[in-house]
């Protein structure tokens, strides 16, 4: 979600504008929110976050939250004369450097980028994996590929599904695709830690996962909420129906389709939320279900929009 804080009326009016435009939510400051306050409440993974104002306020406001570039919002100042717009935070994996690129195409503003790789037209790795849909698992590795792409050195990237063994030697970056869709059954009741023990014990790296499957039945379960929104996960639900019309070979249970109506829920309902293949059958812990399906992944090795 896209957040603004403007801090005049010339401010507040391009500040509406851009929210209009990008379809954003705009405030002023001390006008139902302090300014750290609202720093406060939107400084969090996924958001983006634009001050209509002066670099030097964006950047005392925000000082206390930084924490690691692959968790930290993008950040970006529009001076209230519509003359530049700058990415100060997460240009890439946060896609600041990109919202003042469409900060610029709805008031005119120069959009002031500072990545060196963007600046010598080069590959930006951490861009890419973030078009792909890859978690990054060593983002300490981010600046030892740009800075060797930087020198005029060759850089290798592999991204093998699932990633097994020790990383080569020399400069690498390891990619972990996050196509992963976890089926999920489980007791009404079941609390957060069942579901993360359960979790915890398959054999599939946790930044695979892209969401979290299940019947409708659940879909207001607290523990399985709370473990969704602890690992950063969407809940996608469905019917009885709707999994029972899933093809293929299933773990087929007289138990759960007594009680759901249909034969088994982890498997089919990772099948249907992928719309890809099985490739974990269910496993049982303390009444809890788990299977994993996943995705169809075909990387574009293209880094920019072309």
């Amino acid at each position: 979600m896209i957040h603004l804080i403007s801090f005049t009326e010339q401010g507040q009016s391009l500040a509406e504008r851009l929210a209009q435009a990008l379809d954003g939510q705009a405030v002023r400051c001390n006008q139902g929110w302090t300014l750290d306050g609202w720093t406060q409440e939107h400084f969090q993974p996924g958001n983006a976050l634009i001050f209509v104002g002066a670099a030097g306020i964006a950047v005392r406001a925000v000082a206390p939250y930084v924490r690691s570039k692959t968790t930290d919002p993008a950040v970006v100042v529009v001076d209230e004369m519509e003359r530049f717009a700058i990415p100060l935070l997460s240009g890439h994996l946060g896609g600041a450097n990109e919202l003042a690129g469409k900060i610029a195409a709805v008031c005119g503003a120069i959009p002031v980028i500072t990545t060196a790789t963007d600046l010598h037209g080069l590959f930006a790795v951490d861009q890419w994996a973030k078009k792909q849909n890859c978690a990054i698992l060593n983002p300490e590795g981010i600046k030892k590929v740009s800075g060797a792409l930087l020198a005029g050195r060759r850089v290798e990237v592999c991204s093998p599904w699932p990633i097994a063994g020790a990383p080569s030697k020399g400069v690498s970056l390891r990619l972990m695709p996050k196509i992963a869709v976890l089926g999920v059954g489980c007791k009404r009741g079941t609390s957060q830690e069942a579901l993360e023990k359960a979790f915890a014990a398959l054999p599939v790296h946790p930044a695979s996962f892209c969401k979290v499957c299940t019947i409708d039945l659940k879909r207001n379960e607290p523990g399985l909420l709370n473990f969704c929104s602890a690992y950063g996960l969407e809940l996608e639900t469905f019917s009885a129906a709707q999994l029972g019309a899933v093809t293929g070979e299933f773990s087929a249970s007289e138990f759960v389709e007594q009680v759901t109506s249909v034969d088994n829920v982890c498997e089919r309902a990772a099948v249907l939320g992928s719309s890809g293949t099985l490739c974990l059958k269910k496993r049982a812990m303390g009444g809890v279900t788990m299977a994993v399906a996943a995705k169809p992944f075909t990387p574009d090795w293209r880094w920019q929009d072309e």
